[in-house]
């Protein structure tokens, strides 16, 4: 039998006891981050990051930023 919410009776839960399990179950696997392995599209697109923070360290976003523009999108419910 495969391992599902509905098996689980997990879809019958609150929201908020959903989210919670969500984030315990996340925050057990990163417990284990050696059993997740980067491909090495992903190790090349990292370093093509790193290399390009590099040469232009003043080309960001601050978190800040981030989630203003979250906030405002979601207040405006703008998803683009």
């Amino acid at each position: 039998m495969a391992v599902s919410a509905k098996a689980l009776g997990i879809d019958t839960l609150p929201i908020a006891d959903r989210v919670a399990l969500v984030q315990e179950i996340w925050a057990s696997i990163a417990l284990e981050p050696e059993a997740f392995k980067m491909t090495n599209a992903q190790i090349v697109e990292l370093g093509r990051r790193v290399a390009d923070d590099e040469v232009n360290p003043g080309d960001v976003v601050s978190a800040d930023e981030v989630f203003a523009t979250a906030r405002a999108r979601l207040a405006n419910r703008q998803w683009r």
